[in-house]
């Protein structure tokens, strides 16, 4: 693939949006040595990726300008580095790429051999790329912070989910049912029937009066909150926490690390715990084959081509998309 050219869509400096995206062609990468090179066939949008071109993790990242954004990729292996050995040419894959590299809105990509894993014929692309931040983070979170697990054999929890429409948010309710839990979710009106299709025990609006208090209408006390949107503050979670009820903040802010830092200083028993994804190889690979056995389902919100990234990306500003925003080379 040396010398040859691919169509790419990038950002040359911080802010601007869906207008600070131009579209380039530049030069096909080159796989490293622990690396494979991956034709795209799509590409999964996270608020995360329009967060960090607007400045949230400066000046860590992006590393460098220009940068080509999203990580969340599905396609096909062309090319693989002299140290991957369970990879070659012609394999189907999901990956996510490194935070420092990015890469997801063009044509190819390279990926590191431990953070590709393979997609059988029963996952397609689309459903494949939707996997990695978003379903990687709900794993965590229900799995590592709230110890639910998902063959069911543990003790019941009791779940919230807020913003459970969204990308995390619907992987989290389905994810939560595997395992024995009670869940209770907030969404929009409009998606209350999607939620509950999902699987909740019980959706609220989040625009009620109960739905804003995040009072469970049976009246649950939680016992995780796998919190993914913003603006909730902890005397609203508080009492609606069981004993040792922990919120597991997916978008954590100054004043969730404040709250954060005075819950340990008091040994609280309630806890605010902010989660920083912790991306792993054997995890997306459990996730892909969860879909593959049709135990979860990616749900696709919208379909672009490339060409139109930007349409997509402010989709995904505007925050009201019903799953994942995929984007097709």
């Amino acid at each position: 693939m040396a010398g040859k050219l691919m169509h790419a869509v990038q950002y040359n400096s911080y802010g601007g949006g869906a207008a600070g995206l131009k579209h380039v062609e530049i030069p096909i990468p080159a796989p490293s040595k622990d690396e494979v090179l991956i034709k795209l066939e799509a590409a999964s949008i996270n608020p995360y990726d329009y967060k960090l071109q607007a400045g949230v993790a400066r000046p860590v990242l992006p590393r460098k300008f220009p940068f080509i954004p999203v990580f969340d990729v599905s396609g096909e292996v062309v090319e693989v580095g002299s140290g991957i050995k369970n990879f070659k040419a012609g394999d189907k894959v999901v990956s996510m790429l490194k935070s420092t590299g990015g890469g997801g809105l063009a044509e190819f990509c390279v990926a590191k051999g431990n953070r590709t894993v393979p997609r059988p014929p029963e996952v397609s692309a689309a459903e494949g790329a939707g996997l990695p931040i978003a379903a990687l983070t709900a794993h965590m979170a229900l799995t590592q912070f709230a110890g639910v697990k998902l063959d069911g054999s543990g003790p019941q929890k009791k779940i919230l989910v807020t913003a459970a429409s969204g990308g995390v948010g619907h992987y989290a309710v389905q994810l939560a049912k595997l395992g024995n839990t009670h869940v209770t979710a907030t969404c929009g009106a409009r998606n209350m029937e999607f939620v509950k299709s999902l699987g909740a025990d019980e959706v609220l609006d989040y625009k009620t009066p109960d739905g804003a208090a995040l009072r469970s209408p049976s009246g649950q006390k939680y016992d995780a909150v796998v919190h993914g949107t913003t603006g909730i503050p902890w005397s609203t979670f508080e009492p609606n926490l069981s004993r040792n009820g922990m919120v597991i903040a997916l978008t954590p802010n100054p004043s969730t690390m404040m709250t954060f830092a005075w819950k340990k200083l008091t040994c609280s028993k309630k806890q605010i715990v902010p989660l920083l994804l912790d991306a792993k190889g054997e995890n997306l690979d459990y996730l892909v084959k969860l879909v593959k056995e049709g135990k979860l389902k990616t749900v696709i919100d919208s379909k672009y081509p490339l060409t139109k990234a930007e349409d997509a990306w402010a989709k995904s500003i505007d925050g009201h998309a019903t799953g994942k925003i995929i984007v097709e080379p």
